[in-house]
C-alpha cells in the first residue's frame, strides 16, 4: 500500500504539436488514473508552432513517471518532463474585486499594495481590482485580508512554470536533428525498396 508520505507536488511538462483534440486525450490519460489534476495551463512555447503544457498534480513519484510515459505515446507530444516545485521557477497571477468605497475608508490601500505585492489594474466608483502574482500562499494571504472588507471576486490563473536547469526547446530539437537520419537518407532508401517491391 502506497504512502501518502510519497506524494508531492509535481509539475509535468509537455512540449506538442498544437492539434484539436489534445487537451481532451490528455485529459482522459488522468481522468481514468483517478488522478486530479491541480493546475493546468497550456500557452506557445519558446519554439514557433510548438506548445507548451504545464499540468501540477499530487502524486507519488512512480505515477507521475507513468503518467509521463503515457502522455509521450500520444502522437503530438514531442517530449514530457517532470520535476518537482524546488526544480521549477513558477508563478500564478491573481486577481481580486472589491468595493472601492469600503476598501478607501477601511485600509491604507498604498499600505495593502506595497505589503501584498498588488497593484491596481481597474478603479472605478464601484469597485477596484487588484492584481497579485506569486506562489498560492501569497495571493491566498491577500484574499484573507480583503474578505474583511468585501471581496467581490476572487481568481487565480493556472501555474505557469519554468524548469531550472532546462537549456529550452531548441537544444532538444538540435539533438533530435543530429540522432535521427536526414530526410533525404530515409526518403531514397523507401524510394530504392519501393521500386524493387512495386516493379511489374
Amino acid at each position: 500500500m502506497e504512502s501518502t508520505i510519497e506524494k508531492k507536488e509535481f509539475n509535468i511538462t509537455v512540449y506538442t504539436e498544437n492539434q484539436i483534440g489534445l487537451l481532451n486525450r490528455i485529459a482522459i490519460i488522468f481522468s481514468r488514473r483517478k488522478l486530479n489534476v491541480e493546475s493546468l495551463n497550456t500557452s506557445p512555447s519558446e519554439v514557433e508552432s510548438i506548445h507548451r503544457f504545464n499540468i501540477v498534480i499530487t502524486e507519488t513519484e512512480e505515477v507521475v513517471k507513468k503518467v509521463a510515459r503515457q502522455l509521450e505515446k500520444q502522437v503530438e507530444v514531442l517530449k514530457v518532463y517532470f520535476n518537482t516545485n524546488d526544480d521549477v521557477i513558477w508563478q500564478e497571477l491573481a486577481l481580486y474585486k472589491v468595493p472601492t468605497d469600503v476598501i478607501a475608508e477601511h485600509v491604507s490601500v498604498e499600505r495593502l499594495l506595497r505589503e501584498y505585492g498588488a497593484r491596481a489594474v481597474v478603479i472605478r466608483k464601484d469597485y477596484t481590482v487588484f492584481e497579485t502574482t506569486g506562489h498560492r500562499e501569497e495571493t491566498d494571504a491577500l484574499v484573507n485580508v480583503l474578505q474583511q472588507y468585501g471581496l467581490i471576486e476572487f481568481v487565480r490563473s493556472a501555474r505557469v512554470a519554468i524548469i531550472k536547469d532546462s537549456d529550452g526547446f531548441h537544444a532538444k530539437l538540435r539533438e533530435f536533428e543530429r540522432l535521427e537520419p536526414g530526410e533525404d537518407v530515409v526518403e531514397n532508401e523507401y524510394l530504392n525498396k519501393g521500386q524493387k517491391v512495386f516493379t511489374m
